[in-house]
């Protein structure tokens, strides 16, 4: 039995305050996740979503379906990019610590990915999406310390 995966992440500016949220569905039983973070862009809360979705499957080898609707995500693993970037060591590539983190859990699964439109009354997607405003919104925000530390202080020796 396959693990459904909703993904999807959100930023109140870009870079802002953003945040993340998961709908994971197996069978009958259904599990929701979502953090927010003071400085971080839309795009590192899209792979941190399916990122988190991921470490959170315990069972190796699991078939997982993951929906989101970032073309980033989608597109660079669907497309095999994420593998070129990889070669590189993500040489002039953007979030190069969460493609690396995401490399390391997504070979542990077997996931295939299905491109969503947002906010096109999918009723996991606007739910993901939801949760992914929620935590951006909320007073409890914690630090994107890799973003803050090389991009937003204009360190871009790693790019």
């Amino acid at each position: 039995m396959s693990i459904i995966v909703y993904t999807d992440g959100s930023a109140k500016g870009n870079p802002g305050n953003g945040g993340y949220g998961i709908v994971m569905i197996k069978g009958g039983f259904r599990k929701e996740f979502s953090k927010g973070f003071e400085l971080t862009t839309n795009n590192r809360m899209e792979l941190l979503a399916v990122i988190v979705a991921l470490e959170n499957v315990k069972k190796e080898h699991s078939d997982i379906l993951v929906y989101s609707d970032s073309k980033y995500v989608v597109d660079a693993v669907e497309k095999k990019w994420v593998f070129g970037w990889e070669k590189t060591k993500f040489k002039k590539k953007k979030n190069p610590d969460l493609w690396i983190r995401f490399l390391k859990i997504y070979k542990k699964q077997k996931v295939s990915f299905i491109w969503v439109k947002g906010h096109a009354n999918n009723k996991e997607n606007e739910r993901c999406d939801y949760l992914a405003v929620k935590a951006a919104e909320s007073n409890i925000l914690h630090k994107d310390t890799w973003y803050e530390n090389y991009v937003a202080n204009n360190d871009n020796t790693l790019f």
